[in-house]
């Protein structure tokens, strides 16, 4: 799978998964334009990428509201001229239990990881029907994990953001953009294939390569 070229922008990219996706589509050859609201961990994974002789850009911005969603887009395609790959890994995951969370907390989660996914889906997904196509990955890392104390709110808007993932796929297919989801411990989910990678770094590129232009709405549990 080689991604040379290919223009992959990345959010909550200064952490976990999505750091190491960036560093994988790095090694690939692709062209990154990197997201995340902390700008230390962010520069530091760019000057990584960098130093192994990759193609890395910060763009420091909270997702989290429209307009600041629409400017980080915005520039990015000003910089790159395209986007062809969108993965989606902004995630905040509150510690408290349903009887002692409160409304913001909710709403904060709900926020950042069910509609800065949507946000960011659709201002690149206008970009991506414009240029004839494109692929969107929403990364839903231990979307199952109900029995962990404290995750009621995370594991809410994790499974909201599969059935979001299922719904756009449905919607933006029609304009040759594909919608997956990678995640660990979802129960009652599928693979796309036989021989799909079951390694999590590896389905995400085994999703957005262009071999794989007729999967669409694929959810890929990674046990």
């Amino acid at each position: 799978m080689n991604f040379k070229n290919k223009v992959v922008l990345i959010t909550g990219a200064g952490r976990g998964y999505g750091r190491e996706v960036a560093k994988v589509f790095a090694a690939k050859g692709a062209r990154l334009a990197l997201n995340d609201i902390s700008p230390m961990s962010l520069n530091k994974l760019v000057a990584e990428i960098k130093a192994e002789g990759g193609e890395a850009k910060a763009f420091v911005r909270d997702i989290a509201k429209k307009v600041p969603v629409q400017g980080l887009v915005m520039q990015v395609e000003d910089e790159y001229g395209k986007i062809d790959i969108l993965i989606n890994y902004s995630a905040v995951e509150p510690k408290k239990t349903l009887l002692e969370m409160d409304e913001w907390d909710w709403q904060r989660t709900l926020t950042v990881n069910l509609s800065a996914p949507f946000l960011m889906t659709q201002s690149v997904g206008r970009i991506m029907q414009k240029n004839g196509g494109g692929v969107i990955v929403n990364l839903v890392p231990l979307a199952g994990r109900a029995e962990k104390i404290g995750g009621t709110a995370y594991v809410s808007s994790m499974m909201g953001l599969i059935g979001f993932t299922r719904q756009a796929a449905r919607e933006l297919g029609v304009h040759q953009v594909r919608v997956h989801a990678v995640g660990t411990g979802i129960p009652e989910l599928h693979r796309a294939e036989m021989g799909c990678p079951s390694n999590f770094n590896e389905a995400v590129l085994y999703l957005c390569s262009d071999e794989q232009k007729k999967l669409e709405g694929q959810i890929i549990n990674i046990s």
